[in-house]
């Protein structure tokens, strides 16, 4: 006689938590109850819906607003689950939640690297060569249990973070699919999780995409690249005016003997417009947004000329 399915228990948003929770489902595990978010009016959702999943599957779910209420710990105990999985759930699981079953987090990158929120964002604004995802035993201390399985995607140099996000994505699909029958018969291995050789990293705001272009070119592109849309993107202020790099590359015909005659910032140069950095390299800007509308270097030649005629 087979042994009854292993139930679950699964804290799971964005496409992270679709897709891992649909690895749970193929390899037979019974998800008995799963804790996910409202979406946000004020964000953009580009991502699918772990709601949607659980509707069509029949599954149970609830979107508590906090992880640490008597009333969320009382479900989840009555659920009696086996495992409890988290999957790019937002919310931080206190220790009585944590208590209840054995618990593992999927998380964006390859750990001890780029703990706590945002990984790929980070990694990506760092210059980071490959990321990856990591499945981990969790502990109060985010990011910081025994690493159970892992698997790397390369970074290349004009990836988004989108485009990494989504192999990230496939990773975690991986990841899981990988380990999961070692998880159901608890002999799934366990390998130290260092966090002195990573650092933690918190979330990003918005603002946190405002270019300093006196940075080399190589800074001002990582952080395009990594909050370029359907993040809020990297931008600059000219005049009272915001603008917003949609799609841009390292100039790769820039020798800085005419960006070093600009100052740093936004420009045109031969009908291009272009972002003058601080080590005399450029931005080759292919689309640029003024109110998520774009500007074309007609537009913008207009503007900055008029901001300089005010400026003078």
């Amino acid at each position: 006689m087979a042994a009854p399915a292993k139930r679950a228990v699964v804290f799971a948003y964005h496409n992270v938590g679709v897709r891992c929770l649909k690895v749970l489902l193929a390899g037979g595990v019974d998800v008995v109850l799963v804790v996910t978010h409202q979406d946000s009016a004020g964000e953009n959702i580009w991502f699918e819906s772990v709601m949607s999943l659980c509707a069509l599957e029949g599954i149970a779910c609830i979107t508590p607003q906090d992880a640490s209420s008597p009333e969320l710990l009382a479900q989840v105990q009555a659920a009696q689950p086996d495992l409890m999985f988290s999957f790019y759930y937002r919310n931080m699981l206190p220790q009585a939640l944590l208590a209840v079953a054995p618990a593992f987090n999927m998380h964006g990158s390859l750990l001890p690297q780029f703990r706590g929120r945002a990984p790929v964002n980070w990694a990506v604004l760092h210059g980071a060569l490959e990321t990856g995802a990591s499945l981990h035993e969790m502990t109060v201390k985010p990011d910081a249990g025994a690493i159970v399985a892992q698997t790397a995607v390369p970074i290349l140099p004009d990836d988004t973070a989108y485009e990494v996000f989504g192999k990230v994505t496939v990773a975690a699909e991986q990841t899981l699919w990988r380990v999961l029958p070692a998880l159901l018969n608890g002999n799934a291995p366990r390998t130290p999780n260092d966090v002195q050789q990573g650092r933690y990293f918190s979330g990003r705001k918005p603002e946190d995409g405002r270019i300093d272009w006196s940075q080399p070119a190589s800074e001002v592109y990582n952080l395009h690249r990594a909050v370029a849309p359907p993040y809020p993107g990297a931008f600059t202020d000219v005049g009272g005016q915001r603008y917003v790099i949609e799609r841009a590359r390292l100039s790769r015909n820039d020798d800085g003997k005419q960006s070093s005659k600009l100052p740093p910032g936004l420009a045109v140069v031969d009908n291009c417009i272009v972002g003058v950095c601080g080590d005399g390299r450029m931005l080759a800007i292919s689309s640029l947004l003024f109110d998520a509308v774009p500007v074309t270097p007609a537009q913008l030649q207009a503007r900055l000329a008029n901001t300089d005629a005010a400026n003078t």
